[in-house]
Order: C-alpha cells, then sequence, then structure tokens
C-alpha cells in the first residue's frame, strides 16, 4: 500500500494530532516515514512532529518513535 502521508506539511495543517491521556502533550503528526503496513513491522518506526508540551509550549520539532506517541496518548484528529 501507498504511503499517503509521505510528504511534509505545514504545523498549521498536520496530518493526525495525538493528545496525552493527561492533556499535556501534543504532537502534530507533520510526516510519515512508512505506510502503515511498515510500521506495523518495524518496532523503530518515526513520524515526524512537532511536539508540543509544558516544556516546550511553541513547539519542537523532530522525529518521535510511534510506539512512544501511542503508549501515552490518543488520537483527536
Amino acid at each position: 500500500m501507498k504511503n499517503e502521508c509521505a510528504k511534509t506539511r505545514p504545523k498549521e495543517n498536520p496530518y493526525e494530532v495525538w493528545v496525552s491521556f493527561d492533556g499535556t502533550w501534543k504532537w502534530l503528526v507533520r510526516k510519515k516515514y512508512q505506510s502503515p503496513e511498515g510500521e506495523a513491522a518495524n518496532p523503530y518506526a518515526r513520524w515526524f512532529c512537532t511536539v508540543i508540551s509544558p516544556f516546550t509550549p511553541h513547539g519542537e520539532v523532530g522525529d518521535v518513535y510511534i510506539s512512544e506517541i501511542k503508549s501515552q496518548a490518543v488520537r483527536v484528529s
């Protein structure tokens, strides 16, 4: 299957938004490197995100392991 999220989007228009269970962290998913099937088979799969937290209120940009996000957050859009 083709990766529909392979192009980097701007911070204002992410592919997905994930929020931590306690609501203090937010991940704006701006690019996915693999298809969903590839991500499922790779424990080190990652997304390019802008991460907003109490420590970085304006956001910090970088790659984040998908397993890290999914273990502590829920997708809101």
